[in-house]
């Protein structure tokens, strides 16, 4: 396989928000491609040690973080960027929360871009960082791509998950999706995910609303329609290597989903 590859995170989505959210290209993209509804994140279910689960694909208690302040790894475990960039493939960041910062060693990117989210507001952000990954995307043809929206998360802890302004913020997160997704070359296939859920006005627990995300994922090498069992946020770097046609990292404990 040699797909480029776009990953985008919407930070603190439910899976049941998505059908409450309503939003056309969720419909789209589920009929396009492959998708887990039921996936498993990783406890602590808190953002920090989600994602470097994520890129990671180890569990907290092998990586070591178990908050939100990142702290070096005892055992160090390359990660995707790392992986990737080892290949020759070029990658980008683009986010919205300072702590992501640490998810790539130095070298590892060959593009970042951070715009403070707490400074502009989420809102605002979320577009603009939409905004910049096209042009890159459309302008220099990375390999890889991690497009992360905070909007959702921030909602969720102002006004509680499932509330009608989270519901909402799903729903224009989905606009900056399809948004990208219409917008980049055609030869990106295209993943959205979550790194955790949440409950009333918070999350971190092992909760199903918590613990289950959604992975949804179109392009050539996805079947359409088709729905992916077992999936865990471990997986999703395994996923990404194989797409880019590169070997997983020997640490690596998660499955390719394709």
């Amino acid at each position: 396989m040699s797909d480029k590859v776009l990953l985008i995170l919407v930070d603190g989505m439910r899976p049941d928000s998505l059908e409450l959210a309503g939003h056309p290209y969720i419909a789209e993209m589920k009929a396009k491609g492959s998708s887990a509804l039921d996936a498993r994140t990783v406890m602590p279910s808190v953002t920090l040690p989600c994602h470097m689960s994520l890129f990671h694909a180890v569990p907290p208690e092998r990586h070591g973080i178990v908050e939100n302040v990142y702290t070096a790894q005892v055992r160090p475990i390359a990660g995707l960027f790392e992986q990737l960039a080892a290949h020759g493939k070029s990658c980008g960041l683009f986010h919205n929360w300072a702590e992501l910062r640490d998810l790539a060693r130095p070298g590892a990117l060959a593009h970042s871009c951070f715009i403070s989210g707490s400074v502009y507001t989420y809102e605002a952000t979320n577009q603009m960082l939409t905004d910049r990954a096209i042009e890159y995307m459309n302008e220099e043809s990375p390999d890889f791509v991690f497009l992360y929206l905070g909007l959702v998360d921030e909602i969720g802890h102002r006004h509680g998950w499932m509330s009608e302004a989270y519901i909402q913020s799903v729903y224009d997160s989905w606009v900056c999706i399809e948004r990208a997704a219409r917008a980049i070359p055609e030869d990106y296939a295209v993943i959205v995910m979550a790194d955790h859920g949440g409950h009333d006005r918070t999350h971190g627990t092992d909760m199903p609303e918590d613990m289950t995300i959604p992975i949804v994922m179109k392009g050539g090498s996805f079947s359409p329609g088709q729905r992916i069992e077992g999936a865990s946020i471990i997986d999703v770097a395994p996923t990404i290597a194989k797409l880019l046609g590169v070997p997983g990292n020997k640490d690596w404990e998660g499955k390719c989903l394709v």
